[in-house]
């Protein structure tokens, strides 16, 4: 994307922002044809099919991409704004979490248009003044923050994006377990430990929400980064919620040498990490299907 503009900042897991002021003089096109010309470059250099929003700042531009189909471009002008967000669920705001649209759900306010309506002195009473000021900015389409140049930290991620909506806690369980198993994976097989996972869950109208956990020591061992994972998925309390999208990311990777673990007096523990390598030498031999867990067999 630098080759679009020089002012590119990664969103991770798997999304870029780019401020285009300076593309737009460079290759003389509208903004809209700037958008297809970096989607165009994704998809000749690395394949990537990617959808794409198009807006006066960073909050309508991640709204627009969201809301936008498998390889199209949403654009929403400044002056449509205000109509565009007026429908949308108040949980679709970037930074406006489930508590807080729970809190609003409570007294009959479950989309944009509704909270914007409200008088500021009502809106603070139900949240208190800092909360209720950010989330009456964001309603009316006000977000300040520029686009600030920053490479992708070093990661790991694996996902998982579904033809049709999950509703059952058990298939949720299964999908996290297994991408948390990818995870672990990767990390032993790039001689890598992780100290912090990060849980995006995508919804089916298309918002999304990210819990992350600093594990109790930097680790590859699959069955740790599982608990953690796991625990992310029931902070999220999602019960019936249609879920269309999984992605787990490993953060604050180290080397493996550096690595340090507690001395445990239980014997399971290292029974499991033998065996956790003994799984990976098979997985060497015989490709990543030969070994799976119990609770991933079909």
């Amino acid at each position: 994307m630098s080759g679009i503009t020089p002012h590119v900042q990664a969103v991770p897991p798997n999304a870029v922002q780019l401020d285009l002021t300076s593309a737009l003089r460079y290759f003389d096109l509208s903004p809209y044809d700037v958008v297809q010309l970096a989607k165009i470059r994704l998809k000749a250099l690395y394949g990537i099919d990617s959808s794409a929003g198009l807006a006066g700042n960073r909050m309508l531009a991640s709204m627009a991409a969201d809301a936008s189909a498998p390889g199209d471009t949403t654009w929403v002008p400044a002056e449509r704004a205000v109509e565009w967000l007026y429908p949308r669920p108040v949980a679709a705001l970037p930074g406006i979490g489930r508590v807080t649209t729970s809190a609003l759900a409570r007294y009959g306010l479950h989309t944009i248009g509704q909270v914007s309506d409200l008088p500021a002195a009502t809106l603070q009473r139900l949240l208190g003044a800092a909360q209720a000021r950010l989330l009456a900015e964001r309603a009316r389409g006000y977000d300040p923050r520029p686009v600030t140049p920053k490479e992708p930290a070093a990661h790991l991620t694996a996902d998982l994006v579904l033809d049709r909506d999950r509703l059952d806690p058990t298939q949720h369980h299964q999908a996290v377990l297994g991408l948390a198993d990818q995870i672990g994976q990767r990390l032993r097989g790039e001689n890598q430990i992780a100290r912090r996972l990060s849980l995006t869950v995508r919804y089916a109208d298309r918002s999304s929400t990210t819990r992350t956990n600093t594990m109790p020591e930097p680790t590859s061992h699959s069955p740790a980064i599982a608990a953690t994972a796991l625990g992310l998925l029931a902070a999220l309390g999602l019960q019936r919620a249609r879920v269309r999208a999984y992605a787990i990311r490993a953060d604050d990777l180290l080397s493996a040498g550096s690595a340090y673990r507690q001395l445990s007096l239980d014997p399971g523990d290292d029974r499991a990490r033998a065996a956790e390598r003994a799984a990976d030498r098979a997985r060497r031999r015989f490709g990543p299907q030969a070994v799976r867990p119990a609770a991933l067999a079909n």
